[in-house]
């Protein structure tokens, strides 16, 4: 007979550091090597494999084996959600390093909140999908106007598939750096995949962390009006 849940089984996996940064470095959404892992970790390969095995027994994450190398993955958009919720009410963890304050600040610039854009670029473009009239706030979440449908079709964002699907199409996600909400759902999504694939947004392997190319700068520019400013950092957080 089932009782309660386990709340300290979780809270076991997440109370040690090295597993902490593993979780949220797979925020990025993607596969990502045991080795890179490590290295984002600043451990051995032999304690990030030690530690990567506790999160899959855990249910946390996911491995795939590729010849002879392992990689991983957040096992389900559901971890994703809950470690974002749970960020909400971490505290910032102290800099000391110049490694760190680059990470730091590139994360507030533009980051990857599991599948869809976070940070000052996914806020700063969900104001302005707003602001233009491609996204209307319903009761916390986004719906998408007439002019949004054909401003997302004519970048190749099929919605007619996406509305098919379980997930919700748009929904706002509290972002933490920002204090204010940025696009999710499988539009969200689909959005974000779009502007990788064009080349708008580039990332790295082990990093949430997302940057807007020139080429992207001119895109977003185009496609939803938004300007290089928005983008940029206050003095204070920059």
């Amino acid at each position: 007979m089932a009782g309660d849940a386990d709340l300290a089984a979780v809270g076991a996996l997440l109370s040690d550091s090295t597993r902490a940064t593993i979780l949220l470095t797979l925020l990025n959404g993607g596969l990502t090597s045991a080795s890179a892992l490590a290295s984002r970790a600043e451990v051995s390969r032999p304690l990030a494999s030690a530690h990567l095995r506790k999160l899959t027994e855990g249910g946390l994450i996911t491995v795939e084996p590729h010849g002879r190398h392992r990689f991983y993955r957040l096992s389900s958009q559901r971890v994703a959600d809950a470690l974002e919720s749970l960020i909400l009410l971490s505290p910032a963890s102290v800099v000391t390093s110049l490694r760190g304050s680059k990470e730091s600040i590139g994360l507030q610039r533009g980051r990857l909140c599991y599948d869809h854009l976070a940070g000052r670029l996914g806020v700063a473009l969900t104001r302005q999908l707003t602001a233009a009239g491609f996204l209307e706030k319903n009761d916390g979440d986004y719906e998408v106007t007439l002019a949004g449908a054909r401003a997302f079709e004519q970048l190749g964002i099929d919605l007619a598939t996406l509305r098919a699907q379980e997930r919700p199409l748009s929904r706002a996600c509290l972002d933490w750096s920002e204090k204010d909400h940025h696009l999710a759902g499988s539009l969200g999504a689909a959005l974000t995949n779009e502007l990788f694939r064009l080349g708008w947004i580039e990332g790295r392997e082990a990093s949430r962390v997302v940057v807007v190319t020139e080429t992207g700068r001119d895109g977003l520019r185009d496609a939803f009006g938004l300007e290089k400013s928005a983008l940029e950092l206050t003095a204070a957080a920059a």
